[in-house]
């Protein structure tokens, strides 16, 4: 059996959502001492759903494919949904991740999520009130 998936390959091969958003709503920004990874996200939030979303990342391919594949999952979706991502989402989408890179898609995860909070802070009216 491979170590990685095609999907993981594929997603490493050739990234979606590569670059920057000027003048984003929402930035996050994570990373991982341990490893050296580190990814930045970028979110264009229109009518509370991503109508963009845009990666960098620093990191092994395992990190690349997870920021690829949150993108995608996130993408075109309403910020209720978005907030909901996990990093097991993640890895299922990928078809799965060795377990020593699961922390490449718990930094996809976080990254998203820090860049949800950069927007709600920047727009604390539009936050949800806490279940």
């Amino acid at each position: 059996m491979a170590l990685y998936s095609e999907k993981v390959m594929d997603h490493f091969r050739n990234p979606r959502n590569v670059g920057v958003i000027d003048n984003a709503d929402g930035v996050g920004e994570v990373g991982n001492a341990k490893c050296g990874d580190i990814m930045k996200m970028y979110l264009k939030i229109d009518d509370d759903v991503v109508s963009d979303v845009k990666f960098e990342t620093f990191g092994c391919g395992s990190a690349i494919a997870s920021s690829s594949m949150a993108t995608e999952l996130i993408k075109g979706k309403p910020l209720s949904e978005v907030k909901q991502l996990t990093n097991k989402a993640v890895s299922e989408a990928l078809d799965g991740l060795p377990a020593y890179k699961m922390h490449c898609s718990v930094l996809a995860e976080e990254a998203i999520h820090s860049a949800l909070d950069d927007y709600y802070s920047k727009h604390p009216e539009k936050k949800p009130e806490e279940e």
